[in-house]
């Protein structure tokens, strides 16, 4: 879903805005540490934020919204939409009776600040007095990325998978049968789509760069087996040998498809990520690397060519674990200084645990289910090509990146790297990736 994705477009922007939510919302979180006071069986109406805002979604949220308030008549609930992290932000700050009893956020990678700085409340004492089993409930990687440190502060909403489309008609065309399953073989493809034209591209294979639409560094790790940090906390970037794999090989799809500034020069051609003017819509790239929301949008868009999907291809030697993919999605909690909380939690249960809700939700807006009895169930409607990410949603091998303190702050160290190593700017990739790592822990260690 659109909604969602946009997590990767303002992760910069949210972590500046958490910076200071650090700041004003530390401790809050002991509210509820000490069990919320209201009566969630009395008449109550409480708020929830969210940030979806296409017509469609709002609908989607409301007609949810309106099954809990059947299924819980006491409780009204007030729906307030469009909400960024930065509104959201300000409201957990300002408190009041006019801020939210219930939020959500796309951006998953903040995580580690919203449950260290007690911006969202620990659901440690709700889940516990609802007896539920999460672990067998939620997949482990959506569970990883709706706590940190052992602090739950969230639940997810719906998620993400990603995985690669393809142009089946330029496959039939180079004679190409299947989707390659290793980075050579996505390699060799890549290459073997490419028409060039003059100094462009009639048809590019793929858009490797950085900078290009969901290529970022998080996406591409997720297919190496991998560990940001190391048993200490600490960055784990220049000693994990896979780091230097997956740059060295992105810098080398970037070289052998034409070079950073040719392939800048073809990207700066591209049209809106989230218009029928796409470039995978456009037929201007014949892959692309992108959630489970893509197939909706590329079909909205009447693209004229036949869509398959497959999971992103794996690391050479890690061919075992083809399948795999890289997962996210909205996280939805309690606001700490809601008067609330219990009437609150019955909503956040409602819409994250709920099968008839998840399956209506994920039906609505085609995002990938976040709970096992979700992503099981016949009411599901999916065809073939979605069926791809609710398989890798599924699969054992799926990952996350790690939360830490100071949100997506390493992320974006890592992306800043890419940019540089991409474009030539850096020579040596070994002493860089130390740089970087030396750099990743003094943020962090100036965040705590």
């Amino acid at each position: 879903m659109p909604g969602i994705s946009r997590k990767a477009m303002v992760v910069v922007t949210a972590s500046a805005s958490l910076a200071l939510l650090a700041t004003a919302c530390t401790g809050q979180a002991g509210t509820s540490a000490t069990g919320a006071t209201d009566d969630p069986n009395a008449e109550t109406t409480i708020t929830f934020w969210h940030g979806w805002s296409a017509p469609a979604e709002v609908k989607a949220v409301q007609d949810n919204v309106d099954r809990f308030e059947r299924a819980h008549p006491n409780i009204k609930v007030k729906v307030v939409g469009n909400i960024n992290d930065d509104k959201l932000n300000q409201a957990l700050r300002a408190g009041g009776s006019n801020g939210p009893d219930v939020v959500s956020s796309f951006t998953t990678a903040n995580i580690g600040t919203f449950c260290s700085s007690g911006a969202f409340v620990d659901l440690k004492p709700f889940i516990e007095k609802s007896k539920l089993d999460l672990d067998a409930t939620i997949p482990k990687p959506m569970l990883d990325y709706t706590q940190f440190e052992g602090t739950r502060c969230a639940l997810p909403l719906l998620g993400d998978a990603y995985g690669l489309y393809y142009n089946k008609d330029a496959f039939a065309e180079a004679g190409i049968t299947a989707p390659p399953k290793t980075w050579s073989e996505f390699a060799e493809v890549a290459k073997k789509l490419t028409k060039p034209r003059g100094d462009g591209y009639e048809q590019l294979g793929f858009m490797p760069n950085y900078h290009g639409y969901e290529t970022v560094v998080s996406h591409y790790m997720s297919q190496w087996d991998h560990a940001y940090f190391d048993a200490d906390g600490k960055s784990n970037v220049a000693k994990d040998p896979a780091f230097a794999e997956m740059f060295t090989y992105q810098k080398k799809l970037v070289d052998d498809l034409g070079g950073y500034a040719k392939l800048e020069r073809y990207r700066n051609t591209f049209g809106d990520e989230w218009g029928a003017t796409h470039p995978f819509h456009t037929g201007q790239v014949a892959m692309q690397l992108d959630g489970e929301w893509r197939l909706g949008m590329a079909k909205d868009a009447g693209v004229d060519f036949e869509i398959g999907t497959a999971p992103l291809p794996v690391a050479d030697d890690e061919a075992d674990e083809y399948g795999k993919g890289f997962l996210s999605g909205t996280i939805m909690g309690i606001a700490p200084r809601s008067e609330k909380q219990n009437a609150a939690w019955e909503l956040v249960k409602y819409m994250t645990t709920d099968t008839e809700a998840v399956v209506s939700f994920a039906n609505a807006i085609h995002n990938v289910p976040s709970t096992f009895a979700a992503l099981k169930s016949p009411e599901l409607k999916v065809d073939p090509a979605f069926r791809t990410f609710l398989e890798i949603a599924r699969h054992p091998e799926s990952n996350t990146a790690p939360a830490s303190v100071n949100g997506s702050t390493y992320h974006t160290t890592l992306q800043d790297l890419g940019f540089r190593y991409e474009s030539g700017k850096v020579k040596d990739l070994k002493a860089e990736l130390a740089r970087t790592a030396a750099q990743i822990d003094r943020d962090i260690e100036q965040a705590k």
